[in-house]
């Protein structure tokens, strides 16, 4: 994982690069380069070393002309090396430097061969091509200078000065000067007539087994994040699987209020099942509340639910990375494909409930792949996301809503993805784990989390602010104090018009508090094992 700053047009200073650049160190401190090419165009790296440690410096220029920048993972690197750029010269055994000999080979119709994770721009001459992943689990914004400069960065803060203009690339497109935003990743699953498939519990297996395989692809330690609940907890049950006989060590991390947070007490309990080297991780509410500052502007959102759950984690990636570990899995996206958040129980009918899965994945890097991403990358530590796998992605969705929905099985939700993984004769986890309720990760650190936040940050705004909210803040007005008070440290930060358009708000639907906790919703206080359970003896 990295930072990578473009700028395509002339006459911007080497060294206010450079500056720009450094204000993402954070995402890359191994390693910084910046390389001008022959028409004045510049490009910028900041390196966190992962795969290839001693070759892969960046910029990396193809076989002429042609040099690239990038962020993330390409899992099949290898494949395409032995195959569609057999005929290539290759200066390193970086991951990345596929991405310049595919457009050496093919043109700008390259982005939907690489199975990855990747915000990248190449410049060839006056021409060039940025492109970013599928679903945006990498980020990457875009903006337009007073001289007509075009800008690319994976962090809004390296450009928000310097761009008249400048707003969120969205995922699974590309762009040149020539055709503008193409969309190269057309899933099927996208149209909601789609969802009709018959998936079995075998295959549902294989596939997440699969990609969480192509993720442990590293030349530095893996360790796996376990919040205890099922998302995460699977992905590291796979990965001791995968691991095992290897003679690597896999390290399991949780993080709460003390030991007897709800995420800390099931995290221990998956940890001691699975036999990884488990490390639990404290913070107070105290050491929350200090950090807000420089936590939103790590983030550059000011959602609510974003900053809650990015609180911990940001602690969290750093023990993480103060213990010399460098790559994590992490469970996004299974809540999204499979319904799995508490208030999908509401869903009117099983066409609007397919409908919200399919939104909720497309809406990902608004919420909460942009909190994985910045949260874990403020520390240096780069999250892989094991759901949002294409393949995986491609056979989950389309599973017929019926088979998703909670009202099926007795309010169980998730219910296809924890019988596909229960298997008594090899269990992957203990059953009080694989059928525990859905814990929303700012709830599971402590309940007393969000609600002595909630508590201080009204304590900060004044009733004549709040009603004065519309006047300051036009876009998005917040409609609570606690909103308005992150917004205001956002707008400190990122005073722009542009910066605050970025943004977009999580809220549930279908309940009438529109809080994004978890526990805002009814079926949260009925939270018993002893329901699943049940649910699962009568199914």
């Amino acid at each position: 994982m990295c930072g990578i700053l473009a700028i395509i047009g002339k006459g911007k200073d080497e060294a206010l690069v450079k500056q720009l650049s450094k204000r993402m160190s954070h995402r890359g401190p191994d390693e910084s380069d910046l390389h001008v090419t022959e028409k004045g165009h510049i490009l910028s790296h900041e390196r966190l070393s992962i795969v290839d440690l001693h070759t892969g410096k960046q910029p990396i220029q193809g076989t002429k002309d042609a040099w690239m920048i990038h962020n993330g993972e390409i899992y099949n690197h290898q494949k395409l090396r032995d195959t569609v750029l057999k005929s290539h010269t290759f200066r390193t055994t970086s991951d990345s430097e596929v991405i310049v000999h595919l457009y050496e080979e093919f043109g700008t119709d390259f982005c939907d061969m690489l199975d990855g994770i990747f915000a990248f721009v190449v410049i060839d001459g006056d021409d060039f091509i940025a492109g970013r992943d599928p679903l945006g689990v990498k980020p990457l914004y875009y903006g337009l200078d007073e001289r007509g400069r075009v800008y690319f960065a994976s962090e809004m803060k390296a450009i928000a000065d310097q761009c008249k203009t400048f707003s969120t690339f969205p995922p699974g497109h590309y762009y040149t000067p020539k055709t503008g935003f193409v969309k190269y990743y057309r899933p099927q699953w996208e149209d909601a007539s789609k969802g009709v498939d018959e998936v079995s519990y075998e295959a549902i297996r294989q596939s997440l087994t699969q990609a969480v395989e192509k993720r442990l692809m590293s030349d530095v330690p893996i360790g796996v994040l376990l919040s205890g609940g099922l998302d995460s907890s699977l992905t590291s049950s796979i990965a001791a699987r995968l691991m095992a006989g290897t003679g690597q060590t896999l390290h399991s991390f949780s993080i709460g209020l003390d030991a007897l947070a709800p995420d800390a007490v099931a995290a221990r309990k998956v940890a001691e099942f699975l036999g990884t080297e488990h490390h639990e991780i404290h913070f107070t509410i105290e050491q929350g509340i200090e950090i807000l500052d420089k936590l939103i502007w790590h983030l550059e959102t000011y959602d609510v639910t974003s900053i809650r759950a990015s609180t911990p984690m940001y602690f969290l990636s750093k023990a993480i990375t103060d213990m010399g570990i460098k790559v994590v899995l992490s469970g996004e996206g299974a809540d999204e494909i499979f319904g799995g958040y508490l208030y999908f129980r509401n869903a009117p009918s099983s066409a609007e409930f397919h409908k919200e899965t399919i939104e909720r994945v497309q809406k990902l890097f608004t919420a909460d792949l942009l909190r994985a991403d910045k949260s874990t990358m403020a520390h240096g530590l780069e999250a892989r996301v094991p759901f949002l796998d294409k393949a995986f992605l491609e056979m989950a969705i389309k599973i017929k809503p019926e088979e998703k929905q909670p009202k099926t099985y007795g309010g169980v939700e998730k219910y296809i993805l924890r019988k596909a993984f229960d298997t008594p004769e090899t269990p992957y986890l203990p059953d009080e784990v694989l059928w525990r309720q859905k814990e929303q990760f700012s709830d599971g650190v402590g309940y007393n989390w969000i609600d002595t936040l909630i508590e201080y940050c009204a304590a900060q705004v004044t009733d004549d602010e709040m009603d004065a909210a519309a006047e300051r803040f036009p876009y998005n007005t917040p409609a609570t104090k606690e909103a308005y008070f992150y917004r205001s440290i956002f707008f400190k930060h990122f005073p722009q018009v542009s910066a605050a358009q970025t943004v977009r708000k999580w809220i549930p639907k279908w309940q009438a508090n529109t809080d994004p906790s978890g526990r805002a919703n009814a079926a949260h206080v009925q939270a018993d094992t002893a329901i699943a359970l049940a649910a699962k003896a009568e199914a």
